[in-house]
């Protein structure tokens, strides 16, 4: 379950600031660009903050 939710923010933020580019300011995309570093990181290393955070509010892993 933990897998599914960071994947859906991450998802999520990605497609948001994606349209915050397209009709606010295209420095929207650093943050795009941001979640993309992330989850490259997370990849390499196997942690990720968010991870960390849902395990302290007690989302289980399935």
């Amino acid at each position: 379950m933990r897998t599914r939710i960071i994947h859906a923010i991450a998802g999520t933020f990605v497609l948001v600031s994606t349209l915050l580019a397209i009709y606010v300011n295209i420095h929207w995309l650093w943050f795009t660009g941001f979640v993309g570093a992330n989850l490259l990181q997370s990849s390499f290393t196997q942690w990720c903050l968010l991870e960390e955070i849902l395990k302290k509010f007690g989302v289980e892993d399935q």
